[in-house]
């Protein structure tokens, strides 16, 4: 009996080892000109990427460039036509000179660009720079556009990102380039959904370049901080000073220090990443990974930490300025009151993991 369910197994066995061999041999055949095709398609690809040099990637990135100028161009014009504006020709002198900045800045001297950067900063002091009269889009023909298209409204934002993403991972365009394709392709996707003609994309383009104003330029000039602080020496400074005031070896108090100074340092940049180079090197590897932490655990963390701070600060234009000038609050403080209690519960959690998983 049990040679016979012995005979019976290794015959159910073989049988079932030739049908999976058949079965694996057909999907080779099936598989076989999607395999010749994909790889076709992998060479050409590589093929084409091969003639994206630097050169043409930078003569790529000034064309994006100058394209931003010619919008803060039009908008220096607009505002300086607008006469319901009464700082109207500050708030052109505002735009026109990003204009300057960003289409031609590259062959000035730097001496004149930080002259223009000197004066965009004491007009937004001087209160010189306001969003003045724009063109909305009316309410009836907005609200019927939402109506037809429902939630393919969001088409264009998330491909943006998709391509943006696509771009940079798969091209050697690079990140920057590829957000302004993407941006591009985007605008015209936009354009066809909502069956809107040139014309109403130039006024509504005006209109969310003058309702954000200095804010959108915010990060880059805070981006460049953080280069600036690096480069002067701030995060040797900041060690000695914080060593020279808390000993180091105690653990806990070392995490304390980094994770904080990350948040503060943060809100007061308003960028996470400038902040990282200079408090990491000044902190986070005397005060923590000399004395035995984990630097991939430590700098996870202490990035992730830095990101509490950017839920606190207006400096933190594209998060919390932004969205105020976009949507018209009332209180320009509004979104960052609601995410302090909770930025501050994150820091505590982010000290409390970095002290108990780095050591």
């Amino acid at each position: 009996m049990g040679s016979i369910i012995n005979n019976i197994f290794h015959t159910v066995s073989n049988f079932l080892g030739s049908l999976g061999a058949l079965i694996g041999r057909f999907g080779e055949i099936i598989w076989y000109p999607f395999n010749f095709l994909f790889s076709g398609f992998a060479a050409w690809w590589s093929h084409l990427n091969s003639f994206i040099t630097p050169e043409l990637v930078n003569n790529l990135l000034l064309v994006c460039f100058v394209i931003i100028g010619l919008f803060f161009l039009a908008a220096a014009i607009e505002s300086v036509s607008d006469r319901t504006n009464p700082v109207r020709w500050g708030t052109g002198l505002f735009w026109l000179l990003f204009a300057v900045l960003f289409s031609v800045g590259q062959w000035l001297p730097n001496e004149i660009n930080g002259a223009c950067l000197l004066v965009i900063a004491l007009l937004s002091l001087l209160k010189q720079v306001r969003v003045g009269q724009i063109k909305q889009l009316p309410k009836k023909v907005a609200d019927q556009t939402v109506s037809r298209i429902g939630n393919w409204l969001f088409l264009p934002s998330i491909l943006l990102a998709v391509l943006a993403l696509l771009i940079a991972q798969f091209t050697n365009l690079g990140g920057q380039v590829g957000i302004g394709i993407a941006a591009a392709l985007s605008l015209i996707v936009a354009m066809a959904l909502t069956r809107s003609n040139v014309k109403v994309a130039y006024e509504d383009t005006q209109r969310m370049v003058r309702s954000v104003g200095s804010a959108g330029i915010l990060p880059q000039l805070l981006a460049t901080l953080g280069v600036v602080f690096t480069a002067s020496g701030v995060g040797q400074a900041t060690s000695k000073a914080i060593s020279g005031l808390f000993p180091v070896g105690n653990h806990l108090l070392g995490v304390i220090l980094y994770c904080v100074a990350m948040a503060v340092f943060t809100a007061v940049m308003g960028n996470a990443f400038a902040a990282f180079a200079v408090i990491t090197a000044g902190i986070g590897i005397p005060f923590v990974v000399a004395q035995g932490g984990s630097p991939v655990v430590v700098a996870a963390l202490g990035m992730t930490a830095g990101y509490c701070g950017t839920l606190m600060t207006p400096m933190a234009a594209n998060f919390n300025t932004l969205p105020v000038a976009l949507m018209e609050m009332k209180n320009p403080l509004g979104v960052i009151k609601q995410q302090f209690p909770i930025a501050i519960c994150m820091l505590i959690v982010h000290i409390i993991l970095m002290y108990f998983l780095a050591f």
